[in-house]
């Protein structure tokens, strides 16, 4: 069995979002589906139609959530320290040549937000940081050509 490693606040987010979709979303969607099914015919009814699709992205979801949850490898993060980039580090990273500063926290995939400053650590950027230390250049594949970084800072808080 795969585990996926992931921080504990990563893990309790994963539960909360499984026991709401089992105890608030399904029911709700079940009892949407009865109201517009009363609506009559089934065919032309867009009510219908849309709970439907409703209920399968929440059971996708439930589904996803209950082969993941089990696997989970909870790293405790209050143990890690260094200097070398591993999981739960906060990196800043130097664009080499826009000279943009950028930090991100190397974390599990399924916890991973770029929006929030988090990368997966199976990410192209996780993978080029691992292992390296402050004033390290790494290249990054990317969709437009490769990018070069200069690890500016790692710190583990």
């Amino acid at each position: 069995m795969q585990k996926f490693p992931m921080t504990a606040e990563g893990l309790a987010k994963l539960e909360d979002e499984l026991r709401h979709l089992k105890s608030e979303e399904r029911p709700a969607v079940i009892r949407a589906i009865a109201e517009a099914r009363e609506h009559g015919d089934l065919s032309e009814n867009a009510e219908y139609h849309a709970a439907r699709e409703r209920q399968s992205f929440i059971e996708g979801r439930i589904a996803e959530l209950e082969s993941v949850v089990p696997s989970v490898e909870v790293m405790d993060i209050a143990k890690l320290a260094g200097d070398q980039v591993r999981f739960g580090a906060y990196v800043t990273i130097i664009d080499e040549e826009s000279e943009e500063e950028k930090t991100y926290r190397i974390i599990g995939a399924h916890e991973a937000d770029t929006k929030l400053g988090s990368v997966s650590i199976s990410s192209p950027l996780a993978k080029a940081l691992l292992g390296k230390k402050a004033g390290d250049s790494v290249e990054v594949p990317a969709p437009g050509g490769a990018r070069a970084y200069e690890i500016a800072k790692i710190r583990f808080t």
